[in-house]
């Protein structure tokens, strides 16, 4: 699948659970410890622009503040990322950032921000309620390939300490737990 097309299925998923949270649940605790509800659209919606600010020289539009319409601050970011991942002309940038050297846009977009959308998802639903299924193939695969980063992830400050699972526990229970969640 392309960054695009990757990008269009999880954020799509995730623009379902936006629409989906219930009247009064934007409040509502959220799996990272402090948010709410509206805190985890909130990040997604405020980190990527400062990244490819700063690493590509990108600026993508700003929609309404996330605290005062969560629900369009999310669709004018998506859309923008995704209008960047469909068009061709980006396809030759380069993200160039001290902690991941240079990197294509479009794999820097998929590695690190689809991939956060994908988690978030999770944390999204939880928070408001709604469906948490996430995508097995993708959890079995961010999971085999965070494994061995296991050190520099926790390190990074974005993941908190392991949970214990049953070791037989299914593949989205062990991603969620290994990245600090309490999928229980």
């Amino acid at each position: 699948m392309s960054p695009a097309e990757e990008h269009r299925s999880i954020a799509g998923t995730f623009t379902d659970r936006v629409r989906g949270v219930p009247a009064g649940g934007w409040d509502r605790p959220a799996p990272c410890e402090g948010w709410v509800a509206r805190d985890v659209v909130d990040h997604l919606v405020e980190w990527l622009p400062g990244f490819l600010h700063a690493g590509a020289g990108i600026e993508l539009p700003k929609g309404p503040p996330v605290g005062d319409d969560p629900i369009a601050a999310w669709q004018v970011h998506t859309d923008a990322v995704q209008a960047i991942l469909d068009d061709p002309s980006y396809g030759e940038r380069v993200v160039t950032n001290p902690h991941i050297g240079a990197v294509p846009l479009h794999t820097a977009i998929s590695q690190f921000y689809t991939a956060d959308v994908f988690l978030h998802t999770w944390d999204l639903a939880r928070a408001t309620g709604q469906d948490e299924h996430l995508d097995p193939e993708r959890c079995a695969v961010m999971l085999e390939e965070m494994l061995p980063l296991d050190e520099v992830l926790r390190d990074s400050g974005h993941y908190g300490p392991r949970v214990r699972v049953p070791d037989d526990a299914d593949v989205q229970t062990r991603l969620l737990a290994f990245i600090g969640r309490n999928p229980l």
